[in-house]
């Protein structure tokens, strides 16, 4: 289906991604390109990627491209774009896999220029807090969405050439605009991962760490994991989409102020309503997330 692809960032998202397109039988070769030769030796030594390209010689690694994935972190997209513009071919398309997307859509909008048709934001919304082309898997986007935040100048049949990509990586296809997926995923992505590395920093900092992180359990592990994601993908989201993060930690720490004033008053009853009416949303969405959508099959994909 692809002759050639090129990923920038053979770790965890883009190195699944090319897994995940190699299981399916669905792409000839895959071009890695990344800031560490180390990444991309061992991305090629796991049989991620079958060629090291040369951040160089793009104009190489881009010839008969049908699909550019960007899969590094959002702070480095426009510079990567800017250099993309005077190799990129008619026929190419590009897309990325930022967790952020108006600021993705803003560098697009400056680097590219008359070229900006061709650039199809988009977000595969699965992770682990491992990193690196060791973390990457086949299956890490079964049955997950992949939100698409389409432009008014891409065409019809490149939106839907990225979204069979995706397809057959086993995504399930949403689209939303740009403002409307940074707003959610200020509330659901982001903001977890600011409290879960706030946590684990200050339980770091307190004089007997070491006796609390001896007891720490089942509990802070399940609650703090994502505090094992990449500190500089993180530090790009965070700064990326700050308005709505700075939104979602004020009304945060409303909530917080709240609650310790039940807790001081003693207000028993107060702080079994806010904990019942977090177990009923919390049941509510897990029988949601375990009743999964189907992926299209890949063969409904057109081409």
């Amino acid at each position: 289906m692809f002759k050639k692809i090129v990923i920038f960032g053979v770790g965890l998202i883009g190195g699944s991604f090319a897994l995940s397109l190699k299981k399916a039988d669905a792409v000839g070769s895959i071009v890695g390109i990344g800031r560490s030769f180390a990444s991309l030796a061992r991305a090629k030594e796991l049989g991620i990627i079958d060629v090291i390209g040369d951040g160089d010689a793009l104009g190489v690694a881009l010839d008969g491209a049908d699909l550019v994935l960007i899969a590094a972190p959002v702070a480095q997209t426009e510079k990567i774009l800017a250099s993309l513009v005077p190799h990129l071919q008619a026929g190419t398309i590009v897309t990325d896999a930022g967790s952020t997307k108006n600021d993705v859509v803003a560098a697009a909008r400056r680097a590219l220029g008359g070229k900006l048709a061709q650039f199809v934001p988009g977000h595969p919304v699965a992770g682990r807090e491992s990193n690196g082309p060791d973390a990457a898997i086949d299956d890490l986007y079964q049955g997950k969405k992949t939100v698409l935040t389409p432009l008014a100048e891409n065409t019809a049949a490149d939106i839907e050439r990225v979204a069979a990509a995706w397809r057959l990586c086993g995504a399930i296809i949403h689209h939303l605009t740009p403002e409307e997926h940074d707003k959610v995923f200020a509330a659901v992505s982001h903001l977890p991962h600011v409290l879960a590395y706030a946590l684990v920093d200050d339980i770091a900092n307190k004089p007997h760490a070491g006796l609390l992180f001896q007891y720490a359990a089942s509990g802070f592990r399940d609650f703090t994991r994502i505090a094992g994601s990449s500190p500089e993908m993180w530090r790009d989201i965070s700064l990326a989409n700050q308005a709505a993060l700075l939104s979602e930690l004020d009304a945060y720490l409303s909530q917080l102020t709240k609650l310790r004033a039940k807790l001081a008053a003693g207000d028993g009853a107060g702080l079994e309503a806010v904990y019942g009416n977090a177990q009923r949303a919390r049941q509510h969405w897990i029988k949601a997330i375990e009743s999964p959508e189907t992926p299209a099959p890949p063969d409904n994909a057109k081409s």
